[in-house]
This record gives C-alpha cells, sequence and structure tokens, in this order.
C-alpha cells in the first residue's frame, strides 16, 4: 500500500505560453483530464486513469508536439498511474521521457523538472534501486532549496523522501534529522492538520521502529490518525489502513482490547468502501483474527481465518497474503489439536512461499519451522530433525549477510524477531546424544554482534581502501536482501549483484588483515581438530523451554566435545532458579556470602522437589564422567555462569577445580580455531592508579596539554553525561593501595625492558586514555587500570530495591543510569566526582572522567595483548542471550584486546594489590605464559591462607 504517497506526486498544471484562444483550450483540457485520470488513480481505477491520460496525451501531440510542457506534464501522469499500479519498470520509461522534456522545454531549475527527478527517484526506490534513486532526490532537494527556498512544502517533500531512502538503506543516523527538519518545515508552512504531513509522520514512525525505539512510534501513527479523520472523516481508505496499522502495533505491544477495536473499525470502513471481496478487507480480517490468536480466542479467530482464505484464495495476484493466513490457520489447528489439518495447511503456505518467494526469504523459514514443531508434537523427530537443520542453515545464511550491512543494533533486532533459542534442547533427552547441529549452532550464535562489531571496527580503522570496499559491499547486500524480499517472478539482477558481492567480499578478504578469518563459518569438527589428546572443549548454553510448548523454564546445559569423540556430547545441568538461588542472596556481607558460595558449607541451591546441592553438585559434577583423563578445559560460559569463577568451585577440602584443571575461558570456542592474533608493537605500558576524583581544573589542563596531538573519540549521544544528574549520589573515594600497585608494577615491567606511562592524580584523565591508539599510533602492548569500576542492573529487570555501597557507606537505591547497558558499566578517572553528581564535565571541552564501556568500544587496541581492570564489578554486566556480558568485557573485546582480567565482585583494594603484584612477577619474572600466571598467583594467595572473597573474584578471559 503506498496511499500516502498520492499527496507527494501533486501536479503543478500545464503553464503554456499560447498564441490563440484554440491552444489556450486545448492546454485546459489537457489540464482538466490529467486531473481526471488523477481522481480515477486514487480510487484505484488505473485501466480508466491510463485511458483518460491517453486522450490527452494525443491532444497534447495534436497541438504542442512532443516538446512541449503540455506534452511532459502528460508523460509525467502516465508514470504516476502506472507506480500505483507497481509496473514500476513501464513507470521508469515515462518518467524518463517527462524528465528530458521538461530539462529542454522548462530547464533544469524548474520545479515541475524537480517533480519528476522525485517521482523516478522513488520508482528506484519500490525496486530496490537505491543507488540511482540517491543522485535523484539529492538534485531535486537541491533544486527545490535554490528556487523555492527551504521554507517551501516541496523542498519538506525532498526531505522526506531522502529520509525515506537512507532508512532502506539502514543509514538512520542521515535519515532522522531529514525528517524531522521536514516535520518542523511542514509544521510552520502547513500546519499540523495538512494531510501531507502524514506521510512524514508515517516515515519517523517507521524509522523508529526500524531503530527498536517502539516507544516513539504510537504518538505518529495517532497523529496520522487523527489528521487523516479531521481532513476527510471516518470513511475513507487511507483511515481504515492507518486503523489498521495501529492495531497490529497494539496487538504486538499485548494491548489486545485497543488492537481489536482499531481493526473492527478498519473492517466496518473497508467492507463499506471496498466491499467484501477486496484484498485490503481480507487483510483486516486476518489481521483481526492474529488478535483474537494472540488472546487464545481461538474460536473467534478460525472463522476470520477461513473468510479471509476465502476471499485470497479468489485473487491470483494475492498468493503471499493466501500463505500468510494458511500459515496462522495452521499454528491454529496445531494448538488445538488437530494435527492433520494443521500439516495440511503448513504444507500448503509452504509450497506457496517457496514458489513465490523462495527459500532465501524468512518467511519460508518461518513454515520450516512451524513445520518442525508440530512433527515434535506428534513425536515424528526424524522428519523434525531435517526441517530443523534447513531451517538453521538458512537463518545462518541470512545473518551473515545482515553482519555485512547492518548495525549491532538493527542485527539485534534481527536476531530478537528470527532466533528461537535452542528449542530442540528441551525434549532432547540425555541417551539421545545427537550434540552436532547444536554445537554447530552456538557457535555461530555464541557472540555473533560481538564478532560483527569487532569486524566492523577493524573494517571503520584498517584504511580507506578498505572503508570504501566495505561501503560497496554493503550496498550490494541491501540491494540483494530488497530483492530477495520480494516474490521470485518481481526480482531483478539477482545473479549479478550476487557476483558483485561475492567480489567485493573476496578483495576485502585480501586487503584486510583478519577479515577472511571474522567472516568465516566455524564447525564443531573444526575445533575439535584444534584440541589435543588431554583437552576438552565445552559450550555451556542456556535457553527458555520453549519448544514445542512455551514454559517460564529456563535451562542449562552442556556441549562437552573431545579430541576422540564421534560427536559433541551433550548433558543437561539444571534449572536457573536453581542457580539463581545461590547468587541473589541477599542481607548479609558480601564477603560471608562469597565465601559460603565458594566453600563446602551449608549454603547450597534448593531445586524444587529435589535434594539439597551444592554448587559443585549441581554444576560440575554432571561433567565428570565425560572429562576423566582431561586436564584442560576451554570452556565458554553462558547466562548466570559469566556470574562465577569455576576455577574457585571447591571439589574437597583442600582443592578447587582450578587444581584438576587448567580452565581457560573463552567468549567462544570458535576462538580455538579462529584465534585473536596480536602483534604488539612494542614492549610499552600504560598505567593508571592513584587517581584523584575530585576536580583540579588546572592540575587537569596542564596534564592534557602536555598530551600528544592527537584527535580524541568525543563521547557523542552514548555518554554518561546524558544521563539523568538528579539520579546520581555520594562521591568516589580515593584508593590508596592503587598508587602502590601501580608502582610495584611499573618496576616489574621496567625490569622486563618494558617501557611504561604511569598516569596518577589528576594526570589520570579520560583524555589520556583516548589517546591511546588513535591517530595511527598502535596501543600499548599492557594496558592497566587501578580504579573504581562500576556496574548499574537493567532498569527494565531490577526492582526498587536498596543495596550498601561499600564506597559511599550508606544505602541507596539501583537507580536507572541509562537505557543502553554499554553506558552503565564504565570506570572511573580524574575528576570524575563532579560529572557524577552534576551530569556535566568540569569545563566545557573537557571529558567528564567518567569512561563507559561504548567509548572503549569505540576506541583500537588491536595491539594491546593484556588489559587489567584492577576495579571492582568490572566483570559485570546485562547478559544478553546469547551475546554474554554487555559491559567492559565486550568493550575491550571490540576494541581489539586480546586477554582481560577483570573482576565479579568488590574486592578489596589491598588484596587486589597483592594479586596483581604476584601476577607480574610470575609472567615477567618467572617467563609464565599470561594464563598460567594468573593461576598460580591465585592459587599462592589461596594457600596463603586468604579466604576466597580476596582471590576469587578476579577472572581471566580470553
Amino acid at each position: 500500500m503506498r496511499t500516502a504517497l498520492f499527496f507527494a506526486f501533486c501536479f503543478f498544471g500545464v503553464p503554456v505560453f499560447c498564441q490563440d484562444a484554440d491552444s489556450l483550450l486545448v492546454v485546459r483540457e489537457v489540464d482538466s483530464l490529467i486531473q481526471v485520470s488523477r481522481g480515477l488513480t486514487e480510487k484505484r481505477a488505473f485501466d480508466k486513469a491510463l485511458e483518460v491520460n491517453v486522450v490527452a496525451e494525443k491532444l497534447a501531440l495534436g497541438q504542442f508536439g512532443r516538446e512541449s510542457v503540455a506534452y511532459g506534464s502528460c508523460c509525467h501522469n502516465h508514470g504516476r498511474v502506472l507506480y500505483f499500479k507497481d509496473a514500476f519498470t513501464d513507470a521508469e520509461k515515462w518518467y524518463v521521457d517527462a524528465i528530458n522534456i521538461r530539462a529542454k522545454v522548462q530547464g533544469q531549475q524548474h520545479p515541475d523538472y524537480a517533480q519528476s527527478l522525485n517521482n523516478l527517484a522513488n520508482t528506484y526506490m519500490a525496486i530496490g534501486h537505491y543507488k540511482k534513486a540517491e543522485p535523484l532526490h539529492l538534485e531535486a532537494k537541491d533544486i527545490r532549496e535554490k528556487v523555492l527556498g527551504k521554507e517551501h512544502p516541496d523542498y519538506a517533500w525532498s526531505l522526506s523522501y531522502l529520509a525515506n531512502l537512507y532508512r532502506s538503506m539502514s543509514q538512520n543516523e542521515k535519515a532522522e534529522p531529514l525528517v524531522l527538519e521536514a516535520i518542523a518545515i511542514q509544521e510552520k508552512v502547513l500546519s499540523k492538520e495538512h494531510p501531507v504531513y502524514t506521510y512524514s509522520l508515517r516515515v519517523l514512525g517507521a524509522l523508529y521502529a526500524d531503530m527498536g525505539q517502539i516507544e516513539k512510534v504510537e504518538p505518529l501513527f495517532l497523529k496520522e490518525l487523527d489528521i487523516l479523520e479531521k481532513q476527510w472523516g471516518r470513511e475513507n481508505i487511507d483511515y481504515a489502513s492507518a486503523l489498521c496499522n495501529l492495531g497490529v502495533l497494539y496487538r504486538n505491544l499485548r494491548r489486545y482490547e485497543k488492537a481489536e477495536n482499531l481493526i473492527l473499525e478498519s473492517i466496518r470502513i473497508r467492507e463499506k468502501v471496498l466491499g467484501k471481496q477486496h484484498p485490503d478487507y481480507a487483510w483486516s480480517l486476518l489481521s483481526l483474527g492474529t488478535v483474537y490468536d494472540c488472546m487464545g480466542k481461538y474460536e473467534k479467530a478460525e472463522p476470520l481465518y477461513l473468510e479471509a482464505k476465502f476471499i485470497q484464495e479468489k485473487i491470483p495476484e494475492k498468493r503471499y497474503e493466501l500463505s500468510m493466513t494458511l500459515y496462522f490457520l495452521s499454528n491454529l489447528c496445531m494448538i488445538v489439536g488437530r494435527y492433520e489439518e494443521a500439516e495440511s495447511y503448513q504444507r500448503e503456505s509452504l509450497s506457496i512461499r517457496e514458489k513465490f518467494l523462495g527459500k532465501e526469504h524468512p518467511y519460508y523459514r518461518g513454515n520450516l519451522f512451524g513445520l518442525a514443531r508440530l512433527y515434535e508434537l506428534q513425536n515424528r523427530h526424524i522428519e523434525s530433525e531435517s526441517l530443523l537443520d534447513e531451517s538453521f542453515i538458512l537463518q545462518r545464511n541470512r545473518l551473515s549477510k545482515f553482519a555485512a550491512y547492518l548495525s549491532e543494533r538493527e542485527l539485534n533486532n534481527h536476531l530478537g524477531i528470527d532466533y528461537r533459542p535452542a528449542r530442540l534442547f528441551a525434549r532432547r533427552p540425555a541417551k539421545n546424544n545427537r550434540g552436532f547441529l547444536e554445537y554447530d549452532q552456538i557457535l555461530f550464535r555464541k557472540g555473533f554482534l560481538l564478532t560483527a562489531a569487532t569486524r566492523l571496527n577493524t573494517l571503520a580503522t584498517s584504511s580507506p581502501e578498505a572503508y570504501e570496499l566495505n561501503l560497496s559491499l554493503k550496498f550490494y547486500h541491501r540491494r540483494l536482501a530488497a530483492e530477495y524480499a520480494k516474490p521470485i517472478a518481481e526480482r531483478k539482477g539477482v545473479e549479478e549483484l550476487e557476483e558483485k558481492a561475492i567480489a567485493a567480499e573476496k578483495t576485502l578478504a585480501r586487503t584486510v588483515a583478519g577479515y577472511a578469518d571474522a567472516i568465516r563459518q566455524v564447525n564443531w569438527q573444526e575445533v575439535q581438530s584444534a584440541l589435543k589428546p588431554d583437552e576438552a572443549a565445552i559450550e555451556f548454553v542456556h535457553f527458555r523451554v520453549n519448544f514445542p510448548q512455551m514454559t517460564d523454564s529456563v535451562m542449562y546445559v552442556a556441549l562437552i566435545l573431545r579430541p576422540d569423540a564421534e560427536q559433541p556430547h551433550f548433558i543437561p545441568l539444571f534449572e536457573e532458579k536453581s542457580l539463581d538461588s545461590l547468587l541473589q542472596t541477599q542481607g548479609e556481607r558480601k564477603a560471608d556470602y562469597v565465601s559460603q558460595l565458594y566453600s563446602l558449607a551449608d549454603r547450597s541451591a534448593h531445586p524444587l522437589g529435589k535434594p539439597q546441592k551444592t554448587l559443585y553438585e549441581l554444576l560440575w559434577k554432571p561433567l565428570e564422567k565425560e572429562l576423566a583423563g582431561v586436564k584442560t578445559i576451554h570452556y565458554s560460559p553462558s547466562g548466570l555462569l559469566h556470574r562465577l569463577n569455576l576455577a574457585a568451585i571447591p571439589i574437597g577440602l583442600d582443592s578447587v577445580l582450578g587444581d584438576r584443571y587448567n580452565l581457560v575461558e573463552l567468549g567462544s570456542t570458535r576462538q580455538l580455531v579462529v584465534p585473536t592474533t596480536i602483534k604488539p608493537a612494542a614492549n610499552d605500558a600504560v598505567l593508571f592508579g592513584g587517581i584523584a576524583y575530585d576536580s583540579d581544573s588546572t592540575a587537569m589542563s596542564q596534564a592534557n596539554a602536555a598530551l600528544d596531538s592527537i584527535s580524541i573519540a568525543s563521547r557523542g549521544e552514548l555518554s554518561f553525561a546524558y544521563t539523568d544528574s538528579t539520579l546520581r549520589v555520594g562521591t568516589w573515594s580515593t584508593l590508596p593501595f592503587t598508587d602502590r600497585e601501580v608502582g610495584s608494577v611499573e618496576k616489574t615491567l621496567k625490569a622486563a625492558g618494558f617501557e611504561s606511562d604511569t598516569r596518577r592524580g589528576f594526570a589520570a584523565t579520560e583524555e589520556a586514555f583516548k589517546t591511546l591508539g588513535a591517530g595511527g599510533k598502535a596501543s600499548p602492548r599492557v594496558l592497566h587500570l587501578a580504579t573504581h569500576g562500576f556496574f548499574f542492573p537493567d532498569p527494565k529487570t531490577t526492582s526498587a530495591r536498596f543495596e550498601t555501597s561499600p564506597t559511599f557507606g550508606t544505602a541507596e537505591p539501583v537507580f536507572k543510569i541509562s537505557d543502553h547497558p554499554m553506558i552503565r558499566s564504565g570506570l572511573l578517572l580524574a575528576g570524575s566526582n563532579h560529572a557524577w553528581a552534576t551530569g556535566k564535565p568540569l569545563r566545557p571541552g573537557m571529558e567528564d572522567g567518567i569512561l563507559t564501556a561504548y567509548e572503549i568500544s569505540q576506541m583500537n587496541l588491536s595491539n594491546t595483548e593484556l588489559v587489567v581492570l584492577s576495579a571492582c564489578e568490572t566483570g559485570l554486566g546485562d547478559i544478553q542471550g546469547n551475546e554474554g556480558v554487555y559491559g567492559l568485557q565486550r568493550a575491550f573485546k571490540i576494541a581489539g584486546a586480546k586477554y582481560l582480567i577483570m573482576s565479579l565482585w568488590q574486592v578489596p583494594d589491598k588484596q587486589t594489590s597483592l594479586l596483581m603484584t604476584t601476577f607480574y612477577k610470575k609472567w615477567l619474572e618467572e617467563k609464565m605464559a599470561i594464563p598460567e600466571a594468573f593461576r598460580v598467583a591465585q592459587r599462592e594467595l589461596r594457600e596463603a591462607g586468604l579466604d576466597p572473597y580476596y582471590w576469587a573474584g578476579f577472572v581471566l578471559v580470553e
């Protein structure tokens, strides 16, 4: 539906300088016929509209010839009718003729010429030719700005067109300011009640929906609806379309009563205006059926689906919409237990989609999964397996293409829409040990966004040539995505686009170091080949049990891979509520809680209906049988396991897992095949410690003035300074042992031949940190930060409880800091107390001293082998599905660092300093590898009699 675009194709009339009265009469008649044709087009009587326009064309040709304003206007309107008829190729030809005629007769600065440029650009957009559309829209905008001015409605139209184009190209950062400017102009010169205003509102609503800002969509749709009602009343097809769109939005927001009322009204209007056999009427029936379906009112949904099906079956060109109705009918029959009918509907829908949409289309994959779910309910597991295998492969291929051109946030939206997490696990018993499909899926899924973000960061900083190549690749993939979303018969140039995309990707692989490894897919056999005889790999996975039925249970399982195994071994572990009962202990000192968690004391989890279990019994004992003879375990945690130090789990009175196994924590075991490679430019280190958190603008300015003249990344919109300052309380206290710590580490580093730059007091500024790796300069091999760290939980999942803050010494609420998880985690640098209290830097133009995870993720630390976060809670962050922890860990990984030492809880200052000093001596003086040096340092503190609270809080992640 493009009804809102009718306003955009306004007719400027046919101004002709006539020599006689007869010519003037012909001009008026041509003009009148075009207006009649436009009216018929709005009523969708396209064939009659073309007949009327042909009469106008003959009159114009007979009186004025081809090179005339009158005939140019006829060509323009002919293209317009064909555009709304979806005959885009034919429309293009007429628009090109109109452009050529108007350029010659009226000139390339005339508004009519600009209008034809816009219409041709919109035609290209409709068929996904974005690269052709952009210069046309830009030229039209420039003409209108020059000839009509920036406050003319037609200039606002150009802005809205461009915004819609950039939205389609996933360049949302360009789209939003353009459409907001268009809306501001239209409000000023046309008023907020003008019907053309609705197009800009719809573009902005779609943009916010794409960006995941659903809360902003509703007001825009409501405003559009209000304007349409005031201008044309309720008995209008555009008003009915807006009602249906808003109803579907409310359905997605689970506001079912509102959705029902709106869609019922759209049905009434469409029945009255269009009749009961129109496809739009059928679509409203289908939409209402889905509302009742979501409410569990299947007896109301089914007759609506059946009526929509009856209408759609009579309309050959609406086969896509019929496939949608069949899909929902199948799901309904499956829910109520009519499996034979469900299979028939599902297979018919699958056949239509394969024929008309193709296997690349996401809806085809939805049918595969729906059919697999049906087979699972009937215990037809062999048939289900093959469908799930095909579904996974299609999903993997689709997401791999998306990763080449979507932002991380846009990718996350697609993951949320398309991914059904590990449903197959829910029905796989322990004796059914087929785990290879799951292992391959986890290798692809776990950290998918992190891998994509790291790759994009590498591309952005490698070279101008790589940047341009990546832009070309993104363009080809966007075009392909647009074509794949169409029925097969309507696709154009797919083979050519695929060839160009492959060529661009090959060139990137040759040009950018590490690009080929970053995009390659890894399977379990490759991971297995990387294991030594006494090693094992474990992928921990957590998932909601939602296959084939939905539940509120979250399960944890382990996939163990041995070098001599026929396939990965699947082992069920526990429900999340069991582990959560351990980790959410309240009302006691943190030191007591940690010591009891990592000990053989009475504290344990209490699974419902099961005997009391310790952390060891809950998590590790089920795995031991499969780990006989293993010395080194490469493991990747999931969910709440990110909150644990596995090496510290006790297995006896005087031993822990770290004594029995060499435990290597990874983001994904795919790193065994594609490791993070670091080639340090030099043996250099930068240390931050003994930091002054209070403010001294003079001292800080002097310290920043001494920095190299390197462009420092700005905070942009995602900065701590943008949060609500009324929510910040307290100040950060000094950490006296951090000064001694960095002093001791500096001596050890220098003795090992390192050049060291230590930042203390007011010199430890955020500006100093952001010069690292900037301006083409290599980042240091070692980066050590001894300071305060912070992490605040997601406000959407945290109740208004109170926690005691050791830093501030008083109880304070766990307050909302930001909607973005990478803002709620960070490090405190010089002068940060001022911004913590006020939300503003000490002086305009200065950094605020609060270094967020997001800001770190925008840096280039690809030459940094080791980052040590000698601070509290630096390993915490939001846990989001298979992406792991959104916080400092993720930030430094995106920036390119190899090893990261971080903390899980608030470790005391003195003991932290002792651990770090011991670690550096083991690494640099005793020449141990970084992982071994870290393990030995923790063991020495444990053997010295320290409780787990003092040594188990730090973990090493590769």
